[in-house]
C-alpha cells in the first residue's frame, strides 16, 4: 500500500504536535497532506512550521470532500470529536480522536455505531496505553498472577494547576467549554488506565465532586469517588488540580498480594500462599502469609502520542490491532458520567449511567452557567452607567 494521506483538524498545542510528527517522516506509512482549521495565525503556523506540499482547508466539508485524504487526526475541543469523527466516518475515512471521546455517552455511542457500521479504522489518543509501566502492570493482572481482585485505589493530585491556567482561555474549565474540569481533562487517562489495566468496569460509584474549591472556575478541581466492582471489590479514585505536592500512587490488591505503581517504578509485594487459602487453613492466632517484595523491571520508553499514532497507521496498512481502539473511549467518559452525575443527585449511580439523564442534568449545568453569567455582565454594566 502507498503512503495513508492524512488530514489533521485543529492545530492547537496537541494538534501542532501531531503536524510536526507528521510532516517531518517520524510515523511510518504515513504523509501529512492537509489540514483544517479557522484559526488564521494557526494556519500561519503550519504555513511556516511544515516542509510538505500541505493543502489547507477553513472549512470541514471541504477539508473531508476534496483533500483526497485517507485518514483523519482529530484534535478538536471535546464537544466536537463526536461529530466529526462521524462526518469523516460518512466519507469513508479511518479516524483517530484526541482523547476524550467526547463528553456524554450520548453521542459517543452514536459515534462508535457509525465506526462499526463504516468498517473504518478507528483509534483514540489514550497515550498512556503505550506506557511500558502500564503495560506491564496490565500482563501481570491478567495472567492471573495477583489472582481476584479485592480492592483498587489511585490517587491522581500531580496535576496542580494555578489560577493562570484557567485564565488562560474562555473555554478551559466550563461546562460549555470543556464539558467538566479535571475530570475530563487531566485525570482521563488514569480513568482509561484504571479499567485497562484491572480488565474490569465498576458496576456502581458513589462520588463527591468540590466545584471550584480551590480555582476561580465553575467545575470540578477536586474528586473522590468510590466505586464497587461486580465480584464484591471495591475502588476508590482521589483527584485534585489544587494539591502541592501532588501524588500519583495505583494499588491494586488481590489475593495474591498487592502491587503498587508508583515515581515510574513497579513494585509487586507477592504472597507466597493465596491469602484466602491462608485464611482458611492458618491455625494460629495471629499471623499472615508470607510476603516477597519484588521490583518488577520496567523500560522506561514510553513513546506515548507517537506510538498510538503509528499503531493507528499500522492497523490502517496492515489491519494489525489497535492498541486504543476508538470504541473503548466510552468506558473512561462512562466512568467519568457516572462520577458526575452520583455527585450532582447525592446518591450511588449504577453503570453504565443513563445516557438521557446525563445528558439533561450536563444541560442544566451549561443553562444555569451561562445565565449567571449574563447576570453578572448585566449588573456591571448597571453598576458602571454603561447599559
Amino acid at each position: 500500500m502507498s503512503l495513508v494521506k492524512v488530514g489533521v483538524i485543529g492545530i492547537g498545542n496537541i494538534g501542532s504536535s501531531h503536524v510536526q510528527m507528521l510532516d517531518t517522516g517520524q510515523i511510518k506509512g504515513a504523509i501529512l497532506t492537509a489540514i483544517c482549521s479557522s484559526n488564521e495565525s494557526r494556519i500561519e503556523w503550519v504555513k511556516n512550521h511544515t516542509q510538505g506540499d500541505i493543502q489547507i482547508f477553513q472549512d470541514i466539508d471541504a477539508f473531508l470532500s476534496e483533500s483526497g485524504i485517507d485518514a483523519v487526526l482529530i484534535a478538536t475541543p471535546h464537544y466536537s470529536h463526536p461529530k466529526l469523527a462521524k462526518m469523516a466516518f460518512a466519507k469513508g475515512i479511518h479516524v483517530l480522536i484526541e482523547k476524550p471521546a467526547g463528553v456524554y455517552t450520548k453521542n459517543v455511542l452514536e459515534m462508535n455505531d457509525a465506526a462499526k457500521a463504516s468498517g473504518k479504522v478507528f483509534g483514540i489518543m489514550y497515550n498512556q496505553r503505550a506506557n511500558p509501566l502500564y503495560q506491564k502492570l496490565r500482563d501481570l493482572i491478567h495472567s492471573g498472577e495477583l489472582g481476584a481482585i479485592k480492592r483498587t485505589n489511585w490517587i491522581v493530585t500531580d496535576a496542580y494547576r494555578p489560577q493562570s491556567y484557567y485564565d488562560s482561555s474562555k473555554w478551559r474549565a466550563t461546562w460549555e467549554g470543556e464539558g467538566g474540569g479535571v475530570l475530563i481533562n487531566q485525570a482521563l487517562h488514569q480513568l482509561d488506565i484504571w479499567q485497562w489495566t484491572t480488565g474490569f468496569m465498576p458496576k456502581s460509584v458513589h462520588a463527591v465532586c468540590s466545584f471550584g474549591k480551590y480555582h476561580d472556575i465553575e467545575v470540578e478541581d477536586e474528586v473522590t469517588a468510590l466505586v464497587e466492582y461486580e465480584n464484591g471489590a471495591t475502588g476508590v479514585f482521589i483527584t485534585s488540580t489544587g494539591e502541592a505536592p501532588g501524588t500519583n500512587r495505583f494499588e491494586i490488591v488481590g489475593e495474591r498480594g498487592k502491587i503498587v505503581v508508583e515515581n515510574e517504578t513497579l513494585t509487586f509485594y507477592r504472597l507466597t500462599q493465596s491469602e484466602r487459602e491462608f485464611n482458611a487453613t492458618f491455625t494460629g492466632g495471629f499471623g499472615e502469609p508470607e510476603c516477597w517484595k519484588i521490583d518488577i523491571p520496567v523500560k522506561n520508553d514510553n513513546a506515548g502520542h507517537m506510538l498510538i499514532i503509528q499503531n493507528w497507521v499500522d492497523s490502517i496498512v496492515s489491519g494489525s490491532p489497535l492498541l486504543a481502539p476508538g470504541e473503548e473511549g466510552v468506558k473512561a467518559l462512562e466512568i467519568s458520567n457516572a462520577i458526575y452525575l452520583s455527585s450532582w443527585l447525592n446518591k450511588t449511580v449504577e453503570l453504565p449511567v443513563n445516557p438521557d439523564l446525563f445528558y439533561e442534568k450536563l444541560l442544566e449545568k451549561i443553562y444555569i452557567s451561562t445565565f449567571e453569567k449574563q447576570r453578572v455582565t448585566n449588573t456591571t454594566l448597571d453598576v458602571t452607567g454603561t447599559h
